[in-house]
């Protein structure tokens, strides 16, 4: 499980079999889960953050994933350039900001993907090439990470991005002064802000408020508390002021969010 925030010049191409969690792409915040299907361009940095009852293995609880990991250009450089290729450039260009592939199309990917896995030889190229096929016929594709996303690349940045990540996802449930996060990071509060904005895009504020929609968005699927009861569970101390958070970030209100979920599982 790759949990922690990291980056690597090959396109990842996953499925997940078994395990919910947070996953951030770029600067995306989304929940993801079983037959979920994500695609990530060269070197942009991704995180799966599994839920708890995963990572420390309790009730036999064990996450597990395919994954497919390959250069741009293995195909040698002129390959993407040919004119029948074209449908596939777009698609790794547009991978560049991460998509994810969900419902009947991510189904389709990944028996796609089990069959690569089966293959040998040039058959598992050919298996792979469906697979991008695959997503890169479908008529809407879900962009993650945002147009102006850019990352720094460096490896002390990545230690110190994946301290804060670290700090945050496991005390979002508390208030976190502003103090106790830069000294996390070892910098003083001013400089934290301006740091943080600049590497994510957003501001520390709004980080911390998606990482609580995104936990409050498994205690709805999980429907063992009221929304009320999760909104405090949540690290939210206002029920107004989470009901407009939800919103504002999932586009429908904590209610139906539920209730949808609950219709597809029925």
């Amino acid at each position: 499980m790759n949990n922690r925030w990291h980056f690597h010049p090959e396109v990842e191409l996953i499925h997940f079999h078994k395990g919910h969690g947070l996953q951030f792409v770029g600067d995306s915040i989304l929940r993801f889960g079983p037959d979920d299907v994500v695609l990530v361009g060269a070197n942009l940095p991704h995180y799966w953050r599994f839920d708890d009852v995963y990572l420390h293995d309790k009730d036999n609880s064990v996450a597990y994933s395919t994954t497919i990991h390959f250069k741009e250009n293995f195909w040698g450089d002129r390959f993407l350039n040919l004119p029948e290729n074209k449908q596939l450039k777009v698609l790794l260009d547009k991978a560049r900001r991460g998509i994810m592939v969900t419902g009947a199309a991510g189904k389709k990917v990944s028996r796609l993907m089990r069959k690569a896995h089966q293959k040998t030889g040039v058959y598992r190229i050919i298996a792979l090439l469906k697979c991008l096929l695959a997503i890169a016929e479908q008529d809407e594709l879900t962009l993650l990470s945002s147009l102006g996303f850019q990352a720094d690349l460096s490896d002390a940045e990545n230690e110190r991005i994946n301290a804060i990540y670290e700090h945050t996802l496991s005390h979002f449930k508390r208030k976190i002064p502003l103090e106790e996060i830069a000294d996390t990071a070892g910098m003083t509060p001013n400089s934290f802000c301006r740091y943080f904005k600049d590497r994510t895009g957003k501001t520390y504020s709004q980080f911390l408020t998606e990482i609580r929609v995104g936990y409050a968005c498994k205690l709805l699927v999980d429907d063992k508390l009221s929304i009320k009861q999760l909104c405090f569970e949540s690290g939210f101390n206002n029920f107004s002021c989470f009901h407009k958070n939800f919103k504002q970030i999932m586009g429908k209100t904590p209610q139906t969010y539920q209730n949808e979920y609950l219709k597809v599982e029925a």
